[in-house]
Formats: structure tokens, sequence, C-alpha cells
């Protein structure tokens, strides 16, 4: 793997910020380095690795280790990358999103993070996959829904 390129794109994510229609891209980030980097090396690198949660956990615990106390916990939340112009299917599919009060079409991400001495280290994340298709009574539509519901996914039941 190589750790550094890994290190300069997930530096470029998290600093960039998007509004609008603006995205933060690997192009974006060719721009930012000058040509240093070029998007096409950024895309086979990210394609021919696997960025699951294992990998995260593995990247991370070091980190975790070292900060580990006591009074550190572990913070649980979710997240919808919305995807309005995309075919639904398991991973991208209509969820709940409790800030803007309203369902939307997107990829729900559950992410865990371990915070202790200041720091926030992301030490896992699922994605939640609607596999099973079931008729709403209420409205009587076909709709996708998960095996088990985002609690008893952490839970492990």
């Amino acid at each position: 793997m190589n750790r550094q390129l890994l290190e300069t794109y997930s530096d470029y994510l998290m600093s960039s910020f998007s509004s609008g229609s603006c995205r933060t891209t690997v192009t974006g980030l060719s721009i930012l380095v000058e040509g240093e980097i070029s998007h096409d090396k950024v895309t086979r690198f990210l394609s021919t690795e696997d960025f699951g949660s294992s990998e995260l956990g593995k990247l991370t615990k070091r980190k975790v280790r070292e900060i580990e106390s006591a009074e550190g916990v572990i913070i649980i939340d979710d997240t919808i990358e919305e995807k309005p112009s995309t075919d639904e299917n398991e991973l991208v599919n209509w969820h709940y999103d409790h800030s803007k009060g309203r369902s939307v079409k997107g990829i729900n991400i559950i992410t865990a993070l371990y915070l202790s001495q200041g720091y926030r280290v992301p030490i896992v994340y699922d994605i939640v996959r609607k596999t099973k298709t079931i008729i709403d009574p209420k409205t009587n539509t076909e709709k996708r829904v998960s095996e088990k519901t985002k609690n008893e996914q952490y839970r492990g039941e």
C-alpha cells in the first residue's frame, strides 16, 4: 500500500469542504498539488486496494492505543451521502434524515469514533444495506429494508 498517497488523499478529504454543486474530487487534489499527483495515479490506487472497515481499524489501532484511557468513549453516529440521481439498489436507497425531517435517497454510513484526550479517531464503519423487499402496510407499496436495524447491528444481535 502506498501509505504516503493514502495519507495525502485522506488529509485532502478531511480538510476539504464543499458547498452546493462543488464536490471534493481527485481532480481537485491534483490541481491543489499543481499536478504533482495525477488524477489517474489516485484513481488507480483507490481501485487496487480494499479500503474496508477492517483496514480502517488496522490504520488507526496504534493511535487508539496511544490515547486509550479510562475516560475514553466510543461515539456511534450515521450520515447519509445523498445520491438523488442514482438508481435505487441495496446500497443507494431511501433513509430517514433526522436533520432534514424527511427521507433522502443516498448511502447511509454508520461510523464509530473513539474519543479520548481530545482526539477523535475513526475505528470502524458500516454501510447500511437494504437487502430485503417488503410491502409497506401503510402505503401498500414495495420498499427495501435492512435485515437488522442499525441499533441491532452495533449491539451485535
